[in-house]
Protein backbone atom coordinates (compact mmCIF):
# COMPACT_ATOMS: atom_id res chain seq x y z
CA UNK A 1 0.00 0.00 0.00
CA UNK A 2 1.47 3.71 -0.83
CA UNK A 3 3.11 5.37 2.16
CA UNK A 4 0.18 8.49 1.86
CA UNK A 5 -2.94 5.65 2.22
CA UNK A 6 -0.95 3.94 5.45
CA UNK A 7 -3.02 4.02 8.78
CA UNK A 8 -2.84 2.02 11.64
CA UNK A 9 -5.22 -1.20 10.64
CA UNK A 10 -5.52 -2.66 14.56
CA UNK A 11 -6.34 0.73 15.77
CA UNK A 12 -8.88 1.13 12.59
CA UNK A 13 -10.49 -1.64 13.13
CA UNK A 14 -11.47 -1.00 16.75
CA UNK A 15 -12.23 2.40 15.75
CA UNK A 16 -14.99 1.50 13.39
CA UNK A 17 -16.16 -1.82 15.39
CA UNK A 18 -16.55 0.64 18.74
CA UNK A 19 -18.71 3.23 15.99
CA UNK A 20 -20.63 0.18 14.82
CA UNK A 21 -21.60 -0.83 18.32
CA UNK A 22 -23.15 2.40 18.81
CA UNK A 23 -25.18 3.34 15.38
CA UNK A 24 -26.49 0.02 15.85
CA UNK A 25 -27.23 -0.38 19.50
CA UNK A 26 -27.59 3.26 20.65
CA UNK A 27 -28.87 5.44 17.38
CA UNK A 28 -30.83 2.45 15.13
CA UNK A 29 -32.00 0.40 18.17
CA UNK A 30 -31.21 -2.88 16.53
CA UNK A 31 -30.18 -6.04 17.68
CA UNK A 32 -27.68 -7.25 14.87
CA UNK A 33 -26.78 -6.56 11.66
CA UNK A 34 -27.57 -8.09 8.06
CA UNK A 35 -24.86 -8.21 5.28
CA UNK A 36 -24.73 -9.82 2.19
CA UNK A 37 -21.85 -11.11 1.09
CA UNK A 38 -19.91 -11.34 -2.72
CA UNK A 39 -16.89 -13.38 -2.09
CA UNK A 40 -14.96 -9.53 -2.87
CA UNK A 41 -13.26 -7.90 -0.29
CA UNK A 42 -15.85 -5.16 0.62
CA UNK A 43 -18.36 -7.27 1.84
CA UNK A 44 -15.60 -9.69 3.12
CA UNK A 45 -13.87 -6.81 5.54
CA UNK A 46 -17.94 -5.43 6.43
CA UNK A 47 -18.91 -9.01 7.60
CA UNK A 48 -16.05 -9.42 9.44
CA UNK A 49 -16.09 -6.01 10.91
CA UNK A 50 -19.46 -6.49 12.15
CA UNK A 51 -18.70 -10.05 13.54
CA UNK A 52 -15.94 -7.95 15.02
CA UNK A 53 -18.09 -5.10 16.62
CA UNK A 54 -21.24 -7.60 17.46
CA UNK A 55 -20.04 -10.77 18.05
CA UNK A 56 -20.93 -13.67 15.35
CA UNK A 57 -24.18 -14.30 16.67
CA UNK A 58 -25.26 -10.75 15.44
CA UNK A 59 -24.32 -10.94 12.07
CA UNK A 60 -26.96 -12.64 9.55
CA UNK A 61 -24.91 -13.25 5.97
CA UNK A 62 -26.90 -13.75 2.80
CA UNK A 63 -25.57 -14.91 -0.72
CA UNK A 64 -27.68 -14.00 -3.02
CA UNK A 65 -26.02 -15.75 -6.55
CA UNK A 66 -27.67 -15.23 -10.11
CA UNK A 67 -26.90 -17.09 -13.35
CA UNK A 68 -24.50 -14.61 -14.34
CA UNK A 69 -22.84 -14.37 -11.12
CA UNK A 70 -18.98 -16.28 -10.80
CA UNK A 71 -19.38 -19.87 -9.19
CA UNK A 72 -16.25 -18.60 -6.93
CA UNK A 73 -17.74 -15.70 -5.95
CA UNK A 74 -20.34 -18.13 -4.00
CA UNK A 75 -17.79 -20.56 -2.86
CA UNK A 76 -15.36 -17.52 -1.22
CA UNK A 77 -19.04 -16.16 0.23
CA UNK A 78 -19.15 -19.23 1.86
CA UNK A 79 -15.50 -19.89 2.94
CA UNK A 80 -16.17 -16.13 4.88
CA UNK A 81 -19.15 -17.20 6.44
CA UNK A 82 -17.58 -20.45 8.14
CA UNK A 83 -14.42 -18.60 9.05
CA UNK A 84 -15.82 -15.97 10.64
CA UNK A 85 -18.40 -18.24 12.29
CA UNK A 86 -21.97 -16.76 11.39
CA UNK A 87 -25.01 -17.56 10.10
CA UNK A 88 -25.55 -17.62 6.36
CA UNK A 89 -28.29 -18.22 4.23
CA UNK A 90 -27.53 -19.23 0.37
CA UNK A 91 -30.42 -17.82 -2.12
CA UNK A 92 -30.71 -18.02 -5.58
CA UNK A 93 -32.38 -14.89 -7.46
CA UNK A 94 -32.52 -16.02 -10.46
CA UNK A 95 -35.95 -17.06 -10.41
CA UNK A 96 -36.92 -13.36 -9.05
CA UNK A 97 -35.23 -11.48 -11.86
CA UNK A 98 -36.47 -13.94 -14.55
CA UNK A 99 -40.03 -13.04 -13.49
CA UNK A 100 -39.12 -9.41 -12.92
CA UNK A 101 -38.23 -9.55 -17.23
CA UNK A 102 -34.46 -8.57 -16.05
CA UNK A 103 -32.63 -11.24 -18.23
CA UNK A 104 -35.72 -10.37 -21.15
CA UNK A 105 -35.39 -6.65 -21.09
CA UNK A 106 -31.60 -6.62 -20.95
CA UNK A 107 -31.59 -8.96 -24.08
CA UNK A 108 -33.70 -7.28 -25.57
CA UNK A 109 -31.58 -4.00 -25.91
CA UNK A 110 -28.62 -6.76 -26.98
CA UNK A 111 -30.52 -8.06 -29.74
CA UNK A 112 -30.61 -4.50 -31.21
CA UNK A 113 -26.87 -4.52 -31.82
CA UNK A 114 -26.43 -8.05 -32.10
CA UNK A 115 -29.66 -9.66 -33.46
CA UNK A 116 -27.86 -13.46 -32.68
CA UNK A 117 -27.82 -13.07 -29.24
CA UNK A 118 -28.97 -15.64 -27.64
CA UNK A 119 -28.90 -18.01 -24.67
CA UNK A 120 -25.44 -19.46 -24.94
CA UNK A 121 -24.03 -15.73 -25.67
CA UNK A 122 -22.16 -14.00 -22.82
CA UNK A 123 -21.97 -10.29 -22.66
CA UNK A 124 -20.73 -6.72 -20.57
CA UNK A 125 -20.46 -3.79 -20.96
CA UNK A 126 -16.92 -1.63 -20.97
CA UNK A 127 -15.97 2.10 -21.03
CA UNK A 128 -14.62 3.16 -24.36
CA UNK A 129 -12.43 6.25 -24.48
CA UNK A 130 -9.06 6.73 -22.13
CA UNK A 131 -9.36 9.65 -20.03
CA UNK A 132 -5.64 9.13 -19.97
CA UNK A 133 -5.03 10.05 -23.60
CA UNK A 134 -7.45 12.65 -23.11
CA UNK A 135 -10.89 11.14 -24.69
CA UNK A 136 -13.33 13.68 -24.29
CA UNK A 137 -16.40 11.64 -25.14
CA UNK A 138 -16.53 9.19 -23.45
CA UNK A 139 -18.99 5.95 -25.08
CA UNK A 140 -20.04 2.36 -23.84
CA UNK A 141 -19.22 -0.73 -26.19
CA UNK A 142 -21.17 -4.19 -25.64
CA UNK A 143 -18.41 -6.86 -25.60
CA UNK A 144 -20.28 -10.65 -26.55
CA UNK A 145 -18.64 -13.49 -26.97
CA UNK A 146 -21.03 -16.16 -29.15
CA UNK A 147 -21.09 -19.95 -28.47
CA UNK A 148 -17.64 -20.33 -30.80
CA UNK A 149 -16.18 -18.44 -28.51
CA UNK A 150 -15.66 -15.48 -31.01
CA UNK A 151 -15.63 -11.98 -28.75
CA UNK A 152 -17.07 -9.33 -31.07
CA UNK A 153 -17.66 -5.41 -29.87
CA UNK A 154 -20.24 -2.88 -31.14
CA UNK A 155 -21.04 0.75 -30.00
CA UNK A 156 -23.67 0.34 -28.12
CA UNK A 157 -26.61 3.65 -28.60
CA UNK A 158 -27.74 5.34 -25.41
CA UNK A 159 -30.94 3.57 -25.04
CA UNK A 160 -29.86 -0.02 -25.67
CA UNK A 161 -26.77 0.96 -22.59
CA UNK A 162 -29.38 2.72 -20.52
CA UNK A 163 -31.83 -0.17 -20.84
CA UNK A 164 -29.30 -3.06 -20.14
CA UNK A 165 -28.28 -1.06 -17.53
CA UNK A 166 -31.70 -0.34 -15.94
CA UNK A 167 -32.73 -4.42 -16.24
CA UNK A 168 -29.55 -5.05 -14.90
CA UNK A 169 -29.62 -2.76 -11.74
CA UNK A 170 -32.65 -4.94 -10.83
CA UNK A 171 -30.17 -7.36 -9.58
CA UNK A 172 -28.67 -4.85 -6.96
CA UNK A 173 -32.13 -4.38 -6.10
CA UNK A 174 -33.43 -7.61 -5.16
CA UNK A 175 -30.72 -8.32 -2.98
CA UNK A 176 -31.06 -5.61 -1.34
CA UNK A 177 -35.43 -6.56 -0.78
CA UNK A 178 -33.70 -9.26 0.56
CA UNK A 179 -31.79 -8.09 2.99
CA UNK A 180 -34.20 -6.21 4.22
CA UNK A 181 -37.01 -9.27 4.68
CA UNK A 182 -34.33 -10.70 6.59
CA UNK A 183 -33.79 -7.15 8.52
CA UNK A 184 -37.18 -6.57 9.50
CA UNK A 185 -37.54 -10.23 10.60
CA UNK A 186 -34.92 -10.26 12.64
CA UNK A 187 -34.77 -6.26 14.06
CA UNK A 188 -31.36 -6.00 12.46
CA UNK A 189 -29.90 -3.01 10.85
CA UNK A 190 -28.35 -3.55 7.33
CA UNK A 191 -24.40 -2.80 6.59
CA UNK A 192 -23.67 -1.48 3.17
CA UNK A 193 -20.51 -2.33 1.77
CA UNK A 194 -19.46 0.71 -0.59
CA UNK A 195 -15.55 2.00 -0.05
CA UNK A 196 -14.33 5.35 -0.16
CA UNK A 197 -13.47 5.45 -4.12
CA UNK A 198 -17.16 3.84 -5.03
CA UNK A 199 -18.43 5.98 -2.77
CA UNK A 200 -17.08 9.08 -3.48
CA UNK A 201 -17.71 8.23 -7.32
CA UNK A 202 -21.11 7.23 -6.93
CA UNK A 203 -20.56 3.77 -8.47
CA UNK A 204 -23.65 2.27 -6.78
CA UNK A 205 -27.24 1.66 -7.93
CA UNK A 206 -29.64 3.95 -5.92
CA UNK A 207 -32.06 1.81 -4.09
CA UNK A 208 -30.14 -1.14 -4.73
CA UNK A 209 -26.24 -1.50 -2.71
CA UNK A 210 -26.37 1.82 -2.26
CA UNK A 211 -29.03 1.39 0.58
CA UNK A 212 -27.80 0.82 4.00
CA UNK A 213 -28.59 1.42 7.73
CA UNK A 214 -24.92 1.83 8.01
CA UNK A 215 -21.74 2.00 5.96
CA UNK A 216 -18.39 0.86 7.74
CA UNK A 217 -15.76 1.78 5.22
CA UNK A 218 -16.82 4.53 3.15
CA UNK A 219 -14.26 6.08 4.77
CA UNK A 220 -11.67 3.89 3.63
CA UNK A 221 -9.53 3.66 0.30
CA UNK A 222 -9.91 0.36 -1.36
CA UNK A 223 -6.18 0.05 -0.66
CA UNK A 224 -6.87 0.48 3.18
CA UNK A 225 -9.88 -2.34 3.37
CA UNK A 226 -7.21 -4.54 1.89
CA UNK A 227 -5.03 -3.95 4.58
CA UNK A 228 -7.88 -4.24 7.12
CA UNK A 229 -8.51 -7.72 5.77
CA UNK A 230 -5.17 -8.93 6.60
CA UNK A 231 -5.24 -7.72 10.27
CA UNK A 232 -8.52 -9.26 10.35
CA UNK A 233 -7.25 -12.33 9.30
CA UNK A 234 -9.56 -13.18 6.33
CA UNK A 235 -8.77 -16.09 4.40
CA UNK A 236 -5.83 -15.97 1.52
CA UNK A 237 -8.51 -16.64 -1.35
CA UNK A 238 -10.27 -13.92 -0.24
CA UNK A 239 -7.42 -11.61 -0.12
CA UNK A 240 -6.30 -11.89 -3.40
CA UNK A 241 -9.34 -11.87 -5.40
CA UNK A 242 -9.41 -9.82 -8.23
CA UNK A 243 -11.95 -6.88 -7.99
CA UNK A 244 -14.89 -7.52 -10.44
CA UNK A 245 -18.66 -6.15 -11.02
CA UNK A 246 -19.81 -9.95 -10.94
CA UNK A 247 -22.74 -8.56 -12.60
CA UNK A 248 -22.27 -9.35 -16.55
CA UNK A 249 -21.95 -12.94 -17.77
CA UNK A 250 -18.14 -12.02 -19.00
CA UNK A 251 -15.96 -10.93 -16.59
CA UNK A 252 -15.44 -7.38 -16.18
CA UNK A 253 -13.00 -5.06 -14.44
CA UNK A 254 -14.39 -2.12 -12.20
CA UNK A 255 -11.93 -0.49 -14.64
CA UNK A 256 -13.39 -1.43 -17.88
CA UNK A 257 -16.93 -0.36 -16.99
CA UNK A 258 -16.17 2.95 -14.56
CA UNK A 259 -12.63 3.85 -13.13
CA UNK A 260 -10.34 5.81 -14.96
CA UNK A 261 -7.38 3.51 -13.81
CA UNK A 262 -7.24 0.37 -11.40
CA UNK A 263 -7.75 0.67 -8.11
CA UNK A 264 -4.39 1.26 -6.48
CA UNK A 265 -3.67 4.40 -8.65
CA UNK A 266 -7.20 5.45 -8.25
CA UNK A 267 -7.12 5.71 -4.23
CA UNK A 268 -3.68 7.61 -5.11
CA UNK A 269 -4.91 10.33 -7.54
CA UNK A 270 -8.32 10.46 -5.31
CA UNK A 271 -6.18 11.48 -2.30
CA UNK A 272 -3.77 13.26 -4.18
CA UNK A 273 -6.96 15.63 -5.42
CA UNK A 274 -8.68 15.28 -2.00
CA UNK A 275 -5.39 16.43 -0.42
CA UNK A 276 -4.95 19.73 -2.75
CA UNK A 277 -2.12 17.88 -3.75
CA UNK A 278 -0.58 19.83 -7.32
CA UNK A 279 -0.62 16.87 -10.16
CA UNK A 280 3.51 16.91 -10.24
CA UNK A 281 3.82 15.31 -7.23
CA UNK A 282 0.93 12.62 -7.68
CA UNK A 283 2.12 11.92 -10.87
CA UNK A 284 5.44 11.16 -9.70
CA UNK A 285 3.57 8.90 -6.73
CA UNK A 286 1.85 7.17 -9.51
CA UNK A 287 4.38 6.65 -12.91
CA UNK A 288 2.07 8.99 -14.81
CA UNK A 289 2.38 12.11 -16.51
CA UNK A 290 1.39 15.30 -14.81
CA UNK A 291 -1.43 16.20 -17.79
CA UNK A 292 -2.60 12.16 -17.18
CA UNK A 293 -3.47 13.39 -13.65
CA UNK A 294 -5.04 16.40 -14.55
CA UNK A 295 -7.34 14.47 -16.75
CA UNK A 296 -7.83 11.44 -14.06
CA UNK A 297 -9.07 14.33 -11.34
CA UNK A 298 -11.08 15.88 -14.52
CA UNK A 299 -12.85 12.58 -14.18
CA UNK A 300 -13.41 12.15 -10.73
CA UNK A 301 -14.74 16.00 -10.60
CA UNK A 302 -17.05 15.12 -13.83
CA UNK A 303 -18.57 10.95 -11.79
CA UNK A 304 -18.83 13.55 -8.62
CA UNK A 305 -21.04 16.06 -10.48
CA UNK A 306 -22.82 13.82 -12.67
CA UNK A 307 -23.75 10.87 -9.95
CA UNK A 308 -24.59 13.39 -6.87
CA UNK A 309 -28.28 12.94 -7.44
CA UNK A 310 -27.46 9.00 -6.31
CA UNK A 311 -26.64 10.31 -2.76
CA UNK A 312 -29.53 12.72 -2.66
CA UNK A 313 -32.28 12.25 -0.08
CA UNK A 314 -36.03 12.24 -1.62
CA UNK A 315 -37.05 16.61 -2.58
CA UNK A 316 -39.67 17.70 -0.49
CA UNK A 317 -41.28 20.41 -1.71
CA UNK A 318 -41.61 22.03 1.07
CA UNK A 319 -39.69 21.30 4.78
CA UNK A 320 -41.33 19.31 7.26
CA UNK A 321 -39.67 20.70 10.41
CA UNK A 322 -41.70 18.66 12.77
CA UNK A 323 -39.09 15.80 11.43
CA UNK A 324 -36.14 17.98 11.76
CA UNK A 325 -33.96 15.62 9.70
Amino acid sequence: MHPWLERNAAEEIDRVSRRMREVVGDTLRKKGVVVAVSGGIDSSVCAALSARALGPSRVFALILPETDSSPESRLRGELLCRHLGIRFEVTDITPILSAFGCYRWRDEAIRSVFQDFGPEWQSKIVLSGNPLEGDRMNFFKLVVRNPSGDVLEKRLPPDGYLQVVAATNFKQRTRKTLEYFHADRLNYAVVGTPNRLEYDQGFFVKNGDGAADLKPIAHLYKSQVYALAGDLGLPEEIRNARPTTDTYSMEQGQDEFFFALPYDQMDIVLFGLNHGMPTARVAGETGLTGQQVERVYRDIRTKRQTTNPLHMKPVLMEPVPEIGI
